[in-house]
């Protein structure tokens, strides 16, 4: 038995610079579920947005809803559709295909693009390309803003790309299987890797730090006020709560319905099920996720964006039924 064991060690241990070279281990991206029709009306107001959006985020000074949304073919143009205060919009054709959003919270989004990134003025409309010195050819997957100005891009080849001031590239960290999707808190970014279903820290200089194993199929990923990290782990029916500094898991909480958008405000995390065409608020602040509302909401409710000055919760269809929005959302508590 001894014998084997050595061999099985030097074996290992000859073949560990091959396995880190290797490719990560994955599995098949979760994905939300195909809502059925709903069969009770959506909770508050719905306005009109066709096409399929993919993301949204709400920006407090200018008090607007972003919903972006990529085009027909991978190609084709994306767009970004701006909501106001007063339920207008207002629709921005971006000059080429995108892939992700982030918002700066002082009046500007970001799209990753190939190439680079898109900025976009919720003010004047006004959409800047911005290219990457030397990354011409890479495809941007996910896009972070953080605290200090800096972005962070993904890409569909695994690397992380933290940006200096300048917008040059000043680390590179390619240790993931794709990067599906960044977020930050402060000056630290997380990555979500769906094909890993995992997520992982980068330092302030850009370098990982913790990297933890996020359900059985984690898809999407939100910062919230309270300095926490909120993953919704679909395949594995769970809601998942971060801490980042560092990053610990410190909540797991069963949610049905096939869990997908997800969002979170002072007050509530909000979790929407593709499943049942629900979206449900939980109040953290037990230690345990309790839930304290439940609304239905339009047809693939996929992505989620709240206003706490107004505590208004945004429910954006993947399927195109519209933008739902429910005021005083968290209701009396």
């Amino acid at each position: 038995m001894l014998a084997v064991l050595l061999t099985v060690l030097l074996t290992v241990t000859g073949c560990s610079s091959k396995l880190t070279d290797a490719a990560p281990a994955t599995v098949e991206p979760a994905r939300p579920a195909e809502s059925p029709p709903p069969t009770t009306a959506p909770v508050g107001q719905v306005l009109p947005l066709g096409g399929q959006p993919a993301a949204a985020i709400f920006d407090r000074p200018t008090s607007s809803l972003a919903v972006f949304s990529p085009g027909a073919d991978p190609q084709a143009p994306a767009t970004v559709t701006i909501v106001g205060p007063a339920a207008t919009s207002r629709t921005v054709t971006l000059p080429g295909a995108a892939t992700a959003i982030a918002g700066d919270d002082h009046g500007a989004v970001y799209l990753s693009t190939r190439g680079g990134f898109v900025t976009v003025d919720l003010t004047t409309g006004a959409a800047t390309t911005t290219a990457i010195t030397g990354e011409a050819a890479t495809d941007f997957t996910a896009i972070g803003h953080r605290a200090d100005g800096r972005l962070v891009l993904g890409s569909a080849a695994g690397a992380a790309y933290t940006l200096g001031p300048d917008r040059s590239v000043a680390h590179r960290a390619a240790i993931f299987a794709r990067v599906d999707a960044i977020v930050t808190e402060g000056d630290t970014a997380v990555v979500l890797d769906r094909g890993q279903t995992s997520v992982t820290a980068l330092s302030p200089q850009g370098t990982p730090q913790q990297s933890l194993r996020a359900g059985l199929g984690a898809t999407t990923i939100a910062a919230d006020p309270m300095g926490r990290v909120l993953v919704a782990d679909t395949r594995g029916g769970q809601l998942l709560v971060f801490g980042v500094d560092p990053l610990i898991e410190r909540q797991a909480y069963p949610v049905t319905g096939s869990p997908y958008g997800i969002t979170g405000s002072s007050a509530l995390v909000w979790v929407s099920q593709t499943a049942t065409n629900e979206v449900v608020g939980y109040d953290l602040a037990t230690g345990i996720p309790v839930e304290k509302v439940r609304y239905p909401t339009v047809r693939q409710p996929n992505s989620l964006a709240f206003d706490d000055a107004s505590g208004t919760l945004y429910v954006v269809s993947g399927a195109g039924d519209g933008v739902q929005v429910i005021r005083n959302a968290a209701g009396t508590r």
